[in-house]
């Protein structure tokens, strides 16, 4: 009977979007290794195979066999006569546990230097080197203290890396440290790699998130459970596919990968001037409206802060806010507008028709409605489900799945109703 290690039964309990594909998790000697448990084992929730190779630096921090018990595959940490970086990472026939992508994760400034000048010394530089022998996409995430990140030399040899395809994944700069990139990016950024179709190439797409602020005094405002997560998820899915993406987020509770081009907005006037200046001001092939933007604003705010002392009843007069829409339309007839419409406790019909007349209205060319009232697929969901519908009135159903699938899928029909409209 073949033995299956039982850590893999977390294996695609969070989807398949790795399935089949092979990560070769190489950890050197920085503390922010406590971090590759962890992140082992969110690629293998995604269907990933994990396989760690790690210096003798990085044994002396945490132990091979926490590795093995995290992936449940015996962590490399010396070459043999099974030559195992030519097994993971060597030009040879496809064979199962051969890697599709190296992830050197963290990064210490001893290795990127060594990596970037071609020194094999550990079972890490090794693989990497045999890596770019066979083009195998490989990941760097530095992690070490911020002065050793500031040395000018370990600077040029990460443009040096840079120059050869190698991505450099942060580090974020906090506490006088050069910290590993958060989790979630460096999942995403493995995806974004290994799953996603670079079908963008040369396109320029404006994406909006989040919700906004309606100020009723300096500190009180109206606003909405929007996470922002949809219209993110849908900035990375497109970055991913190559684009040149413009990401105008509102209050989003949802952090916004440090690799995203982001200008932050607060109200419906902000949202509604930053589109419009950038419409304006450059040639966008799509613009994405996910933002959760306000219907109504008060139609004063007032200064400073009302007073509860004094003021024992507040009425607060709104004015209807303007559709971001139908100004992006106004501004920009050529650009492909992926307009939402999100309803609560409505049937599946009057959704498609609510959804539908918003569109012919606004002269969007794609509509996305969903039901932002149900718990499991709601604002504050990471899943979500959608019935998009095109100008033709056909509608193509997403069924419930995370918002980063539901991108993909919104993308597809985009880009497909985008080339048609383009011939």
């Amino acid at each position: 009977m073949e033995f299956k290690h039982p850590s893999k039964d977390i294996q695609e309990s969070e989807g398949t979007l790795l399935r089949g594909k092979t990560v070769c998790m190489c950890l050197t000697g920085s503390v922010a290794i406590i971090s590759a448990p962890i992140i082992a084992r969110e690629l293998m929730r995604r269907g990933a195979e994990v396989i760690g190779v790690m210096t003798h630096a990085a044994t002396e921090l945490i132990t091979p066999q926490m590795i093995h018990w995290a992936t449940g595959n015996p962590a490399i940490t010396k070459l043999t006569g099974n030559v195992e970086h030519v097994y993971l990472a060597g030009e040879r026939p496809r064979a199962v546990g051969q890697a599709d992508l190296i992830l050197v994760c963290p990064a210490t400034a001893n290795t990127i230097s060594k990596i970037a000048n071609g020194i094999d010394d550990t079972p890490v530089t090794t693989v990497v080197t045999t890596a770019f022998g066979s083009s195998i996409p490989i990941i760097v995430v530095p992690a070490m203290h911020e002065s050793m990140f500031r040395h000018p030399i370990l600077k040029e040899n990460m443009t040096k890396l840079r120059k050869y395809g190698v991505e450099i994944l942060g580090p974020r700069i906090a506490e006088g440290k050069a910290k590993i990139a958060r989790i979630d990016d460096i999942i995403d950024r493995t995806i974004d790699i290994l799953v996603a179709k670079k079908d963008l190439d040369g396109k320029k797409i404006l994406v909006t998130a989040g919700p906004t602020r309606e100020y009723i005094d300096e500190i009180r405002f109206v606003s909405n459970d929007s996470s922002g997560r949809m219209g993110i998820e849908l900035a990375k899915e497109a970055s991913a596919r190559g684009a040149d993406v413009l990401l105008v987020n509102g209050k989003s509770s949802v952090e916004v990968p440090d690799y995203l081009n982001v200008k932050n907005v607060i109200s419906t006037d902000d949202f509604i001037n930053t589109v419009n200046k950038e419409l304006n001001d450059n040639t966008y092939d799509m613009f994405i409206c996910a933002a959760a933007i306000s219907d109504y604003s008060p139609i004063d705010c007032i200064e400073g802060k009302i007073s509860s002392d004094k003021v024992k009843e507040l009425q607060v007069n709104m004015r209807l806010t303007p559709k971001i829409i139908d100004k992006a339309r106004d501004v920009n007839k050529d650009v492909f507008v992926v307009a939402f419409k999100a309803e609560t406790n409505v049937s599946r019909t009057e959704l498609i028709d609510r959804a539908y007349a918003r569109l012919q209205k606004s002269d969007a060319d794609l509509i996305v409605a969903n039901d932002v009232g149900r718990e499991d697929v709601g604002f504050e969901s990471s899943e979500n489900e959608v019935y998009i519908i095109d100008k033709e009135k056909h509608t193509t159903h997403v069924s419930k799945h995370s918002k980063r699938y539901v991108a993909s899928k919104i993308i597809d029909i985009a880009l497909e109703n985008y080339r048609i409209k383009d011939m």
